[in-house]
Formats: structure tokens, sequence, C-alpha cells
């Protein structure tokens, strides 16, 4: 049932299968998950749209992104409860690049498109410690609200929050940082 919680198995590299215990149906054959913290440790993309049978279709750095694009990838046409053969048989190239090109527009890309050096695994996680450093910092720096709010959007672990989470964490490092 759609925005139930269900266990998914998550194809890695075509052949190795990793259970998510706390996927979300978002549409009829489309599931939306967190990667686990041991997989893809140099993305920052950590939301995973896949495909019942385990397949990646796409990935976001955000949880609403993902399920935005969910929608999107419900809305095409393409009946996502087939198998992955049917599917692989029925989506070309053209068709690919013109979902990957829709997906763009909720801020979602390919398996694998974003990178980052080092282990980026906690990106949209963050702790009382987190909030403390980079309280800190920003008060060391001499930064403004403003300030802060553009250095969190491209810094882990602030740009995979959503917007209410990434609202809240900014306000409690401002409020930290004797800026309110």
């Amino acid at each position: 049932m759609i925005g139930e919680t269900t266990e998914h198995t998550m194809l890695i590299h075509g052949q190795q299968r990793h259970t998510i215990p706390d996927a979300v149906q978002a549409a009829p054959g489309l599931v939306v998950f967190r990667m686990p913290a041991d997989q893809s440790l140099n993305s920052p993309a950590r939301w995973r749209i896949g495909h019942h049978e385990g397949l990646a279709i796409a990935e976001a750095l955000t949880r609403e992104n993902a399920f935005k694009g969910a929608q999107i990838l419900a809305e095409s046409g393409i009946d996502w409860t087939q198998d992955t053969d049917t599917l692989k048989e029925a989506i070309t190239d053209g068709v690919a690049r013109d979902l990957y090109v829709k997906l763009s527009y909720a801020w979602c890309d390919q398996p694998g498109s974003h990178y980052m050096p080092g282990d980026v695994s906690r990106n949209g996680i963050y702790t009382d410690a987190d909030i403390e450093e980079a309280a800190r910092e920003a008060k060391a720096d001499g930064f403004n609200a403003a300030d802060i709010l553009v250095a969190m959007s491209a810094t882990v672990p602030w740009m995979g929050l959503d917007t209410e989470d990434f609202n809240e964490a900014h306000d409690r490092i401002v409020q930290k940082a004797g800026l309110a």
C-alpha cells in the first residue's frame, strides 16, 4: 500500500543483495529509502528511488526530493510493477534520458551521479554535537544568519536535510552562535 513502510531488497552492482527494513512504498512498483550507512560512503545523495525488484532508479540528496521524483516516475506512463527484464526492454536510452530530464526538476539524478571525497554517509543526519560545532565555527568566523545559511547548504550533514529539518538546524545554530 502506498505510504506504508516495507522491507526492500536492494541490488548492489547487479548481484549483491542488501535488505532495507524501512523502505516506503512511494508508488506502485517504486520504493524510497535511505542508503545504508555502509553503502556508497562517498555519495552525499543518501536517498534512493528503487524498483520493487531491487534495482536503483534514481538518487536524491533529500527524502522529500526522492518522493517528488517517485511521483514523476509514477506519472510517466511506465508500469513500474512489471519485472526488471520487461522494463529494461521497454525503457530505451531515449526514454531514460527523458525520464532523467524530468527527474532533474525534482533534484533527482541517476544513481552514482553524486560523489564527494571521504565518507559522507551521514549526510542528512546531524547530532547536537554537530550543532554545537557549527555554532562555534560560525561565531569564530564572524558569520551572520545568512552566512550560516549559505555555508550549510553545501556542507555535510546539512545539505541532505529536508526543508523543515534544515530550517530547524539553521535556527538552532543561529541561537547557539548568539545571533538570534
